[in-house]
């Protein structure tokens, strides 16, 4: 997905909705963005922000739909470039065709993961299949360490099997929760999970107290440790917690995307859609992407790329991770 902007044991408790929110919880409020051009569907953008640029190696969070393909015209991504990052793609309905110069020419589907590691560099599209009716999901970023962030392009396909929570379910995508782990490789330890809990249900699950965590909710009255959030913003909890409780207060089933990692300490500099560390590293994706070098080419896709905007006029500087 392409960045449009230039200048990521369970036990049953109860929760008290009123008050203010615990200490060290805080609530990240989502900005619309227009997806691949000014005319494109539109999408509700939690990471980054000045608040707050990273959770773990977490940098980007696009949250979109539920959308009626039929008005909104669906997603159309023209081949893009990524540099320095992965990226993780989950849907909870619809189907997007992948395509990237890896060869890859794959599916997203509801509960399934795409990850694709951009390294030193990859290119993709992607397209909502002509059997979408409604297009509903979440496109999530992940920095690559500097010992990694050149690596080789990657593309890998996993389905988690549901987890039977008291009052829910888990399905976990990356690393470890509630008994289950992912196979999929990661270069940084991570955490991401769909849970989706029952009317009135409350789980309070295991963690890593060395990860930050963020609750992106896609629907209902969810409860991050007391703290009450609303459909499209995301939670978060610094390091230091060993288990987290999160609460359904409404009366239908709630869904929510649990992310988490230890916190990155490198600074980034993100810009389009390339991480690099200094301005030069964005100069020179940029060129690389303008002169047809070093992100290889998207086959099958009917149309041209989308050019890169330009550069500001200042010095791209790097975001400082928040304390």
């Amino acid at each position: 997905m392409s960045n449009t902007e230039t200048h990521p044991t369970e036990s049953v408790c109860g929760a008290d909705v009123d008050g203010p929110p615990p200490p060290g919880i805080e609530i990240l409020t989502p900005r619309d963005v227009p997806l691949g051009g000014p005319r494109a569907m539109r999408v509700r953008r939690t990471l980054p922000q000045r608040a707050r640029t990273l959770i773990g190696a977490w940098c980007f969070a696009d949250h979109y739909g539920p959308d009626d393909v039929a008005e909104s015209g669906g997603m159309n991504v023209p081949p893009h470039p990524h540099t320095g990052l992965q990226t993780v793609s989950w849907l909870f309905s619809g189907e997007i065709e992948h395509r990237d110069s890896l060869g890859s020419h794959a599916f997203v589907r509801p509960g399934e993961l795409n990850l694709m590691t951009g390294g030193y560099g990859i290119s993709h599209s992607e397209v909502s299949t002509p059997a979408t009716r409604v297009l509903h999901g979440a496109q999530l970023w992940v920095a690559l360490p500097e010992e990694h962030r050149h690596t080789a392009r990657d593309f890998q396909h996993h389905v988690p099997a549901p987890v039977a929570l008291d009052g829910g379910e888990a399905r976990v995508f990356l690393g470890t929760l509630v008994g289950d782990t992912s196979p999929v490789r990661t270069f940084t330890p991570l955490l991401g999970a769909e849970i989706v809990l029952e009317p009135g249900a409350a789980v309070t699950l295991d963690v890593d107290p060395g990860f930050e965590h963020g609750v992106l909710v896609d629907s209902g009255d969810v409860l991050l440790a007391g703290t009450a959030l609303k459909p499209a913003e995301l939670g978060y909890a610094p390091p230091g917690h060993a288990s987290l409780t999160l609460a359904n207060a409404g009366e239908e089933p709630a869904r929510l995307l649990l992310l988490g990692g230890p916190p990155f300490q490198e600074e980034i500099v993100m810009w389009w859609n390339f991480i690099g560390r200094s301005h030069d590293d964005i100069v020179q994706a940029r060129e690389d992407w303008t002169t047809g070098t070093r992100f290889g080419e998207v086959h099958g896709y009917d149309g041209a790329s989308l050019p890169a905007p330009e550069l500001p006029n200042a010095p791209l500087k790097p975001r400082r991770r928040m304390r």
